[in-house]
C-alpha cells in the first residue's frame, strides 16, 4: 500500500487539471438557490426518496437494508477487480468466492459512512446494502507486481454491495431535483445536520435503478458515501471566494469535534439558525422549525439499542459509541424542544 502522504500527493496531482472547471461549477451552485425540477409539485413521488418508516422500532440496524443473509463473510479472500482512488478515501472494487461484487473503502470514512447509512436507513430513507468488515483478507491474482502488492490482511473497510438489479444509473443534486418542496427532502438536510455530514457533492447522490421481484423497475434517489460524518464542520475563509465542494468544510469521524460543536443556534420566527459552517448555507436555510421537528421525531423513535447496533456494526469501541450516541441524542433533544 501506498503511504498515506503519497496517495495525498498524488490525488493533488490528478484534480490540479480540473480544479478551474470544479471551481467555476461550485461557485455557481454554492450560490443557487434550491428549486424543484417537477412540474407538478403536488405530484411528486415521494417515495422515490423516502417511506414512511412504520416498522422503525423494529429495524435491525446491525445488518441494515441488506440484512445479514447479504452481508460479506469476513472469513473468505476478495479478489481485487480494480484499485479505487478516485475519491478522499482509497478503496477496491472485489469479488467475493460466490462471485458478489463489492465496492470497498478504506480509511477514516468507513466508520462514520456505515452508521450515517443505518440512521438514514432507519428514518425511511433508501440505501443500499452497505457493511463494515474490520479485518478480511484482499488477494491479487493478477496485474503485475504493483497489484500484487495491494494484497494482504486489510483492516476496517466499508463494504458496499453490487448488484445488476441494483444499479446507480446517474447523480442527483440537491438544488435541482423533484423533492425540494417536500418535508422529507427538508428533513434529509436535517439529517446530516445532525450527523455533522459536510460533503453535499451531487457526485455522492446517486438515481439507482432497482428490479423488483414482479421484474418491474423502480426509481430510487439515493444519498451516498457519507463518509464526511460524525466530525465537525468548519469554513476556512478561501472557502467564501472559492466554495468548491468537499474542499476542507469540515473533519470525519472526529469525536472530539462532534461533542465539541454545538446543533441549534437560535430561532428566529420560524426559521432556525444552526451551527453550521460550510458552503451550503441556502439549504440550511431553508429549513423550518417544524422540518427540525420532523426529524427529530423520527429519530427519537430509535432506541438504545438499535443506536448501538448502529455503531457497534461500524466496528466502534463501548466507549465512542457512548459518547456518539449522548451526543447524537441531546441534539435531537434540542430539536424535539421546538416541537409546539
Amino acid at each position: 500500500m501506498r503511504s498515506p502522504q503519497k496517495s495525498s500527493a498524488a490525488r493533488l496531482v490528478r484534480l490540479l487539471p480540473i480544479v478551474p472547471l470544479a471551481f467555476a461549477v461550485a461557485f455557481c451552485a454554492g450560490r443557487t438557490a434550491p428549486r424543484t425540477t417537477a412540474e407538478d409539485p403536488t405530484r411528486v413521488q415521494l417515495d422515490q426518496l423516502w417511506v414512511q418508516p412504520s416498522d422503525l422500532e423494529s429495524r435491525d440496524l446491525f445488518h441494515g437494508s441488506g440484512g445479514p443473509k447479504l452481508a460479506p463473510d469476513p472469513l473468505v479472500p476478495y479478489e481485487l477487480v480494480a484499485v479505487d482512488d478516485s475519491g478522499y478515501s482509497p478503496g477496491y472494487d472485489v469479488r467475493d468466492p460466490k462471485g458478489t461484487q463489492w465496492s470497498v473503502k478504506l480509511g477514516i470514512e468507513a466508520q462514520p459512512e456505515l452508521v450515517a447509512s443505518r440512521v438514514l436507513w432507519a428514518i425511511g430513507y433508501h440505501q443500499p446494502p452497505t457493511y463494515v468488515l474490520t479485518k478480511w483478507e484482499l488477494v491479487a491474482k493478477e496485474g503485475g507486481t504493483k497489484v500484487a502488492k495491494e494484497g494482504g490482511t486489510k483492516e476496517v473497510a466499508r463494504f458496499r454491495r453490487e448488484s445488476a438489479d441494483e444499479k446507480a444509473v446517474s447523480d442527483w443534486s440537491w438544488y435541482e431535483n423533484p423533492f425540494v418542496t417536500t418535508q422529507p427532502f427538508r428533513g434529509l438536510v436535517v439529517a446530516n445536520l445532525v450527523l455533522n455530514n459536510w460533503d453535499w457533492k451531487t457526485s455522492n447522490n446517486k438515481v439507482y435503478h432497482i428490479t423488483g421481484r414482479d421484474g418491474a423497475p423502480r426509481r430510487l434517489y439515493i444519498v451516498r458515501d457519507l463518509g464526511a460524518s460524525l466530525g465537525k464542520t468548519t469554513f476556512p475563509p478561501f472557502l467564501k471566494w472559492i466554495p468548491m465542494r468537499g474542499m476542507g468544510q469540515g473533519s470525519r469521524n472526529d469525536l472530539k469535534g462532534f461533542e465539541e460543536q454545538g446543533f441549534i443556534k437560535g430561532v428566529e420566527g420560524r426559521s432556525v439558525k444552526f451551527h453550521y459552517r460550510g458552503i451550503h448555507e441556502r439549504l440550511v436555510k431553508m429549513i423550518t422549525v417544524e422540518d427540525v421537528a420532523w426529524t427529530c421525531r423520527l429519530m427519537a423513535r430509535m432506541s438504545d439499542q438499535q443506536w448501538h447496533d448502529a455503531f457497534r456494526a461500524a466496528g466502534y469501541s463501548e466507549e465512542y459509541q457512548r459518547r456518539y450516541i449522548a451526543k447524537v441524542k441531546s441534539k435531537i433533544k434540542e430539536g424535539l424542544a421546538l416541537s409546539p
